[in-house]
């Protein structure tokens, strides 16, 4: 199904938790959040009825996301039935890759293809002073086992943060030479108020090819615009929703853990799906479509989205 502007929408996000075992910087408070009580959240079952009604409009992909989505029970069940459901012709997931070394074989039986996975920085002090709570290890860990299993193409998603990971872009970017991985940098979104970030930490992600003058344009895919190493084994993506704004490529919503609709990131809209079935549940889909803007409104470091939540509440 196509949008008002022509573009045609077939990418779902799903936030199935609004929980985290991290506190990343630019996600979270230092003290958390207020967590959805069970009531409040959306059943799997309600989820994946979701995607049953989003798939004849359309929807061809599938991305699980939170939070964090692996502190939810019973995510393989859920991958399971979306993975049945006619139409879907991908399901990925995004995680911090904590918990996913004893999870990720379990989870590629049950129809999971892919995973994108956090990696700010490959020092173990920095990592734990980005994340509040996290290990270093426990992500290598999760890491290793994705790869093992096959939910590949593994792509590493890393937040460019001005003074804090911008000297480690050259190492970032060699897993992408010498392992069959995408390395995605991606522009800090200004999305927390206090955050503690200054003009400094909002880089655009032309400093990576500043910093690493050997790549070359590769393709777009998506939102990323893709290069690789001459000889390399893998790509280096660069994400640029600041610098470079691709709402015109925008093919997305965003469904968070309490059953909105968000037609947009960066849009306080949302469209609520709790209690919806059959046709009443289509047409609130076809609604969310139809009032997808145009373009988000200016994003910078004086400039925070409109999102009206947090970014653990939406899954990015």
């Amino acid at each position: 199904m196509r949008d008002c502007f022509g573009r045609e929408v077939d990418y779902l996000r799903i936030s199935v938790t609004d929980r985290c075992n991290y506190r990343c910087l630019y996600c979270m408070p230092p003290e958390g959040v207020v967590k959805l009580s069970h009531g409040d959240m959306m059943t799997l079952e309600e989820m994946a009825e979701v995607v049953r009604a989003a798939a004849p409009l359309g929807i061809r992909k599938v991305r699980l996301t939170g939070g964090e989505p692996l502190v939810r029970r019973g995510l393989p069940s859920l991958v399971r039935e979306i993975r049945a459901v006619p139409g879907i012709e991908e399901i990925a997931m995004t995680t911090n890759g904590a918990l996913l070394a004893p999870m990720a074989a379990e989870l590629k039986e049950a129809g999971l293809q892919r995973v994108n996975i956090s990696l700010d920085t490959l020092n173990a002090d920095k990592f734990a002073r980005i994340t509040r709570l996290g290990s270093a290890d426990d992500v290598w860990r999760g890491i290793h086992a994705a790869a093992a299993c096959g939910l590949t193409p593994l792509k590493l998603n890393v937040v460019l943060i001005g003074g804090f990971n911008d000297d480690e872009i050259p190492a970032l970017a060699a897993l992408a030479r010498n392992h069959p991985v995408e390395v995605r940098f991606i522009e800090l979104m200004p999305m927390l108020p206090g955050a503690g970030f200054g003009k400094e930490a909002y880089l655009p992600c032309s400093v990576v090819l500043e910093k690493v003058p050997e790549l070359v344009p590769d393709r777009t895919a998506g939102v990323a615009q893709l290069y690789r190493f001459p000889e390399g084994a893998g790509r280096v993506g660069l994400i640029s929703p600041l610098s470079h704004q691709f709402c015109g490529r925008c093919n997305r919503l965003r469904l968070t853990a309490d059953g909105c609709l968000k037609p947009c990131l960066h849009s306080p809209e949302e469209i609520p799906l709790r209690g919806l079935h059959g046709e009443a549940l289509t047409q609130a889909i076809k609604e969310a479509i139809s009032r997808k803007p145009r373009q988000h409104g200016a994003l910078s470091c004086d400039e925070l989205s409109e999102a009206g939540r947090q970014m653990n509440q939406i899954g990015g």
